[in-house]
């Protein structure tokens, strides 16, 4: 038996072997009919489940690491292309950026999609991920490997106010992904009731969101933790502590030649969302559109979605599971 063939009968046995360890896993349906897997006390879909088990138990840091983690639909596309721009601006002026050609998520690999999905042992060195690697995941704090515990990389948290977080990822769900044939779609009040309680993809929200507050706090210089609404405000302050904490801090001379607001500007919703790569390009693996990641951008959008009540039981939850955590969201009244 030669190696390549050994190689992939070792691969194929892995597969079968993980296969049969997710069937054990506590199984709920998601919002269109499939199947979540509750692992380590979250809820994940099929080929994250696998993924997100290989990626913990296999996958080894490098100090110069960056990762992009957020929940689900809380601003990981322009997290994503902030960071590419600031890491990388010196090789792309932003004229000649590849963010003008190419979608962000081409650029920034997602852990539980691009790489530990297509194989549990991926090769990550040899040259395949240039230093500085740059990725991103949902994965919770509590699931991470040891590895990126242990070492000196980078986090960078992002997170959104829970109403807008909800309904950006309900609409996202029921607009792009096939319907299981054998099930009634929950409604957005039944969605939103199973949010509530945590069973939705890379949920519960809450434990996601204060695994990593709690990790900022305790461990400021490898975790930077940001809120979606506050760097909507104040994009360029924002950039500067993002690019320092990165260690790619920009020079006086750099913010007197307005690099900061080029960076800004060409990572905005607007300029994203109207490139000919995010109007008609298409993900590699199931023919979902660039455009989905670009539907709306705004704080607050969820007054249009959400019924007071539904609101006034976000708003309690919040304060009940952050506590006196010190983490806080500010959600208005949809009369105010």
């Amino acid at each position: 038996m030669d190696d390549k063939t050994a190689s992939k009968n070792i691969s194929s046995e892995g597969d079968k072997l993980m296969e049969e360890l997710v069937q054990t896993l506590p199984q709920e349906k998601n919002w269109v009919g499939y199947t979540l897997y509750q692992y380590q006390g979250f809820w994940y879909p099929l080929v994250a489940a696998k993924a997100i088990i290989s990626f913990q138990s296999h996958f080894k840091a490098h100090d110069t690491d960056i990762f992009l983690i957020t929940t689900p639909k809380s601003g990981t596309t322009w997290l994503k292309a902030l960071i590419f721009s600031i890491v990388n601006r010196k090789q792309f002026p932003h004229t000649q950026s590849p963010l003008l050609t190419t979608n962000p998520h081409d650029l920034v690999p997602f852990i539980e999609v691009s790489i530990y999905s297509k194989n549990q042992t991926p090769d990550l060195e040899n040259g395949n991920f240039p230093s500085p690697r740059i990725f991103a995941t949902h994965t919770p704090y509590g699931t991470l490997p040891g590895s990126i515990l242990k070492s000196n990389c980078r986090i960078v948290y992002l997170c959104r106010n829970p109403l807008d977080q909800f309904i950006s990822d309900w609409l996202y769900v029921v607009n792009n992904f096939p319907r299981n044939e054998d099930f009634k779609p929950f409604s957005m009040e039944e969605a939103f009731d199973r949010f509530c309680k945590g069973t939705h993809a890379f949920g519960p929200f809450w434990e996601h969101v204060l695994g990593y507050w709690k990790m900022s706090l305790e461990h400021p210089e490898k975790v930077l933790f940001l809120k979606y609404e506050d760097l909507k405000e104040d994009i360029a302050s924002n950039l500067k502590t993002l690019a320092d904490f990165l260690g790619y801090p920009f020079s006086e001379e750099e913010i007197r030649q307005g690099v900061v607001e080029e960076i800004s500007k060409l990572c905005s919703f607007e300029t994203l969302k109207s490139l000919e790569v995010n109007v008609s390009g298409e993900r590699p693996v199931g023919r979902l559109k660039n455009s989905a990641f670009f539907r709306n951008g705004k704080v607050g959008d969820w007054v249009n979605f959400i019924s007071q009540e539904m609101a006034d039981r976000m708003k309690q939850l919040s304060e009940e599971r952050y506590g006196d955590s010190g983490l806080k969201f500010d959600l208005l009244d949809k009369k105010a």
